[in-house]
């Protein structure tokens, strides 16, 4: 998933108006991730032509409908507001639900990463190790909640800048590495002929990598919060949004095709393969010295980006709390004013989803498996969203002199349409089994995405019924 909250959304919210090059480099910062490169590159020269397809069919989509979305309503931007203006409470409960639980099955993947990182200081080897990657997790979990339950907040500037030194550097480091390997005529994994470019259609398994190309744009949709604090919207948003859009599609597209052309399909983990394919050049161009140094820097960079992320989820649960779905036990903060009740909750549910780990016969089912089921939850919010698009164009009057979708009701459908074919053909191919990764019969594998998604949404219902308990004993007490 994603990049989430955070630096540098929050830096940039103190300004008045926001420049077009400062635009930019918001969007790209908060969505690049150098993580999601190893998955997207177990399909070869296929991933260039589902990158292409995930532009249009969701990452254009989603940028341009939460910008229409933020712009409407900026008093009361999220998507529990928007999804609750277009329809009502309770499936703006369902997608806020969505927007959190999301995040809880998406953070085992994202240490994992910094766990395997971390290996290639010590022995690279841990990176396949189950009981290694299970206690970094938690300890590095553990102890960064504990930090925010004291409010014991790393600058959100400084950790910005650690966020690009751990992924815009090593992602441009990797696309120049890349170009010399080429350059000097070394043996690559895979050829770019046109039938290895376009896969075959009517084939499930290479439609799979859609889901794990669609995981690299998650989160997009943040950057519409800030269309009315730069100038001149209606032209400078769509040009931003068009530039970083190209930034990000490229460098990721670009990012991945490095580890698809330097290391073997059936040798790319999941979890360390920056380091391996990063490994391969620094040894081949005598420069070995360098894999301690980018390693920390990869380590500390996406450490210190996640920092702020952690306490992000828990405000959806608190905005939960403030309209009734959750009891007020959640809501409870400490003197630090930090909601440590639901910091608790969401720690114990992530140690839990690290725990899983020793149900599958790999770390790269593992990793694969939760990155499915992530992205899974996640279209199904993206699906409330564009449904809610195009709902309150027609409900609502668009505020005079504020960003809107071009092409007038036409655009907004061209859109909508677009977003909603783009999201649940992701969920549909999600049920697919990779071919490349030994994890479980294609029965057992949608039984289980199929079992995980229930399980995750279910929760919601609890929320509903105890909310109707609650109006029910108000009545009574009147």
């Amino acid at each position: 998933m994603r990049k989430k909250k955070g630096w540098p959304y929050s830096f940039y919210r103190m300004h008045k108006k926001i420049s077009f090059i400062s635009l930019v480099l918001l969007i790209v910062a908060s969505i690049d991730s150098i993580r999601n490169l190893p998955t997207a590159a177990l399909f070869g020269a296929h991933l260039i032509f589902f990158f292409l397809l995930a532009a249009i069919i969701f990452l254009f989509p989603a940028s341009l409908a939460a910008a229409e979305l933020s712009a409407m309503f900026p008093e009361e931007g999220g998507i529990y507001h928007w999804v609750t203006k277009a329809f009502n409470e309770k499936i703006g409960m369902l997608a806020i639900w969505l927007q959190w639980i999301n995040t809880m099955v998406w953070y085992p993947t994202i240490l994992s990463f910094i766990a395997a990182t971390f290996a290639y200081l010590i022995c690279p080897e841990l990176a396949n190790n189950k009981f290694y990657l299970v206690g970094f997790v938690l300890v590095l979990f553990w102890g960064l909640t504990l930090i925010n339950l004291f409010g014991l907040h790393a600058s959100t500037k400084i950790n910005g800048y650690c966020a690009l030194f751990g992924t815009v550097f090593p992602l441009t480091l990797i696309i120049v590495l890349t170009a010399f390997w080429v350059y000097q005529g070394n043996p690559l994994q895979i050829s770019f002929s046109l039938d290895k470019i376009i896969p075959s259609l009517d084939s499930p398994s290479h439609w799979v990598s859609l889901v794990a190309i669609m995981a690299s744009f998650l989160g997009i949709e943040l950057a519409g919060v800030h269309v009315d604090s730069i100038k001149n919207p209606q032209k400078n948003f769509p040009r931003a949004l068009f530039v970083s859009c190209l930034f990000i599609l490229f460098s990721m597209l670009f990012g991945s095709l490095a580890i698809a052309l330097v290391t073997p399909v059936k040798e790319i983990n999941l979890v360390a393969g920056i380091m391996q394919v990063f490994t391969t050049f620094f040894s081949f161009f005598g420069m070995k010295w360098a894999i301690p140094i980018l390693t920390l820097l990869i380590v500390l960079g996406t450490t210190g980006s996640i920092i702020n992320w952690l306490i992000s989820p828990a405000k959806g649960l608190l905005h939960a709390s403030k309209y009734g779905f959750l009891p007020p036990f959640f809501a409870k903060v400490n003197r630090y004013g930090v909601a440590y009740r639901i910091l608790i909750a969401q720690a114990l549910l992530v140690s839990v989803f690290c725990l899983l780990v020793f149900l599958v016969p790999t770390v790269n089912a593992f990793y694969w498996f939760l990155t499915t089921l992530s992205t899974e939850l996640y279209m199904v919010m993206y699906l409330l969203m564009f449904a809610a698009l195009l709902r309150v164009r027609y409900k609502y009057k668009l505020p005079l002199k504020t960003f809107r979708i071009p092409g007038k009701h036409l655009g907004v459908w061209i859109v909508g349409l677009l977003g909603l074919f783009g999201s649940l053909l992701t969920i549909f191919v999600g049920f697919f089994p990779p071919s490349h990764i030994e994890i479980a019969s294609p029965l057992k594998y949608a039984t289980m995405i199929g079992a995980g998604n229930l399980l995750m949404i279910a929760p919601v219902y609890l929320f509903y019924l105890y909310k109707s308990h609650t109006q029910i004993i108000k009545l009574h007490k009147k």
